[in-house]
This record gives structure tokens, C-alpha cells and sequence, in this order.
């Protein structure tokens, strides 16, 4: 992949400090983040006030303030789904409280093959998806960040197993008991 290999000397000329690798990069990957972001934003109830270029730009701010050895495409897709996912949850959190509990943020765990119990009546909020991530990270990392790198990072199953370093088969194995573990740690308040 052409793309893949251009991105990636991209990000390791940007990490040794060329700028204009760094411009470069942003109009390489402005698409795909703004593709993540929209698809994010989706998910969210109709008035939602973060907007999809504000997303994208916040992501890509934290991503350029960033110490991070870049490996490649794969990689920095990955950052830019655990970025995206703390802009959403800090916007979350910051609407919550200007709220008083009132009328949270929603989002679906449709895009991750959720499980059929999870229908869009019933989506779970953000927060609760947040922190049930955080408390399946701390029973297994894994797939913790598979569920991140899938639901925010909009990565295809093979860019995940390759990002985890995982087969697909275990990709989905995994898979298959994290949306079970989050269902159960949502609906039912386990974990």
C-alpha cells in the first residue's frame, strides 16, 4: 500500500523535524480523520455540539503536541482514535456537568458488530462506555484497545490485529468476548 508507506515517512520525517512533512501529513490523513470524526459524530445525538472539524483539528493538535515515536499508518490512526476518544469523553464529561446529569451524550457500539442486544433504542451513553472500557483495560488491555481501536480509531479488522499484533482470528475471538464484557458491564452495571 503506496499510501500506507507515503503516511509513514511522513510521520518519521515530521518526528525528526521537518515541518513541511508534518503539512504534508495533515493534508495526507485530513480525509480519513475527518471520515473518523464524522463517523463518531453520527453517533452522537443530532445537536451535538462539537462539530466534525473541531474534532478532527483538536485530534490532530494533541496528536502534533505529542512525544510519540511514530511507527507507521497503522500507528498513528491509533493515536488518533485514543485522541478522539478523550475529546469526546472531555466534551462529555464538560456538557454533563454544564447539564446536571440532563440530556448526556449517546453513542452505539453498532459500528464494532455489537452485540444484537445493544439495538439503538437502548445505546449507551459515552461515559458509561468510557468507563467500561477503562475497567475492561484493567482486566485485559487487549482488547480494551482492540474495542478503541475499531469503535473510535475506525480501523478495519486486519489495521487492528496488525496494530495489536494479534491474528484475525483472535482479533475476533477477542472481539466477540469484549462486546460481551461491555454489554454486561453497561446494561447490567458488572464488571
Amino acid at each position: 500500500m503506496a499510501a500506507g508507506r507515503d503516511i509513514t515517512q511522513l510521520l518519521i520525517s515530521w518526528r525528526a523535524g521537518d515541518g513541511q512533512a508534518g503539512e504534508s501529513l495533515m493534508q495526507a490523513v485530513y480525509d480519513q480523520l475527518r471520515a473518523l470524526a464524522g463517523q463518531r459524530l453520527r453517533s452522537e445525538r443530532p445537536d451535538h455540539t462539537l462539530q466534525t472539524t473541531e474534532l478532527v483539528h483538536e485530534a490532530y493538535m494533541r496528536l502534533a503536541g505529542a512525544e510519540i515515536e511514530w511507527k507507521d499508518r497503522v500507528h498513528f490512526f491509533a493515536v488518533a482514535a485514543r485522541a478522539m476518544r478523550r475529546i469526546l469523553v472531555d466534551h462529555a464529561k464538560a456538557q454533563h456537568r454544564a447539564k446536571r446529569g440532563a440530556g448526556a451524550d449517546r453513542v452505539s457500539l453498532e459500528e464494532v458488530d455489537a452485540p444484537a442486544a445493544i439495538g439503538p433504542g437502548d445505546m449507551p451513553h459515552i461515559l458509561a462506555l468510557d468507563q467500561a472500557l477503562d475497567r475492561l483495560a484493567l482486566n485485559d488491555q487487549r482488547k480494551s484497545q482492540l474495542v478503541e481501536l475499531l469503535f473510535f480509531g475506525g480501523l478495519t479488522h486486519e489495521e487492528a490485529a496488525a496494530a495489536l499484533d494479534i491474528s484475525l482470528a483472535t482479533l475476533h475471538r477477542d472481539l466477540k468476548l469484549a462486546k460481551a464484557w461491555l454489554h454486561h458491564s453497561i446494561t447490567e452495571g458488572g464488571g
